[in-house]
Parts: structure tokens; C-alpha cells; sequence
């Protein structure tokens, strides 16, 4: 992946996708869209941080078929997986599209079926990318190795 290198600690929000999925590469895009006070930095599951946050969170899977967002604060970092990650980042977000958060309450067995359900099935929906994809000079600061 040639992300651009940061140095020190992680950004406070990361959203760590699977870099080599057409749908999940597409996801990246609508956020950078979507994210316009740019609070939400990325991170390929493949990566660098992502091994680093693995180590120090056992509950990030190994695989790459689960998105995972990390808010990192003077408390320490937490960890969302499946539908919860998805939840927090649409939080995240000003607008429209933040209002869609409150499906949280919905039960997270519930959610994360689904979830899972779109998971094994999204290289077949959206196909798989030969690579990571190559970043924009205007995306850049946003992303970590």
C-alpha cells in the first residue's frame, strides 16, 4: 500500500477497511464525500496499523471480511467491529446521512447478520481489486500505512 507514512500516534478516528475490495475501496470514497469536516482517517486492513492495533486488540479479527473503526482518545482506544463500526462512522458524519447512526438500537445480532451475510458475499457483488488503491494528493494526509 503506498499511503503516505505517519509518524507518531494514530489519528483519533480510524476506519480500517479491507483494501482490496471494489465495494469497500467505493465505501472509502463516499466518506471522503460524505466526511466533510474530515474527521475519519483510513487504513488498509493489510497495513501496518492495522497488525499494530491487532497485537493490542485481540478482538480485530484476523481476516479482512469485517470493517473495524478505532476512536482513540486520552482514555485509551476503542475498538467497533462489523455493524457497530459502521454505526460510529456514519456518526460521524454531518448531515443527512448521520441520522442513519440511530440504527444502532436495532439488536446487534440482528445487524451483524446481515452484515456478515453482505461480508462473504461482496468480491462476488463488487469484485476484487489486484491491489491497494493508489491515493489522490488530496487524500493522502487522511490515510495511515
Amino acid at each position: 500500500m503506498s499511503a503516505a507514512r505517519r509518524e507518531g500516534p494514530l489519528p483519533p478516528r480510524l476506519v480500517l477497511f479491507d483494501g482490496v475490495c471494489g465495494f469497500c475501496d467505493r465505501a472509502v470514497d463516499w466518506l471522503f464525500e460524505h466526511d466533510r469536516s474530515e474527521r475519519l482517517h483510513f487504513a488498509s486492513l493489510q497495513g501496518q496499523s492495522a497488525a499494530v492495533l491487532r497485537r493490542r486488540h485481540p478482538k480485530i479479527p484476523e481476516g479482512v471480511d469485517t470493517m473495524v473503526y478505532v476512536e482513540i482518545d486520552t482514555e485509551g482506544e476503542c475498538v467497533y467491529i462489523r455493524s457497530d463500526a459502521v454505526f460510529r462512522i456514519l456518526a460521524e458524519l454531518t448531515g443527512p446521512w448521520r441520522r442513519l447512526a440511530w440504527l444502532r438500537w436495532i439488536p446487534g445480532p440482528l445487524t451483524d447478520a446481515g452484515y456478515r451475510f453482505f461480508a462473504r458475499h461482496r468480491y462476488r457483488l463488487f469484485g476484487k481489486l489486484d491491489e491497494c488503491r493508489v491515493f489522490l494528493p488530496g487524500e493522502r494526509a487522511r490515510f495511515v500505512a
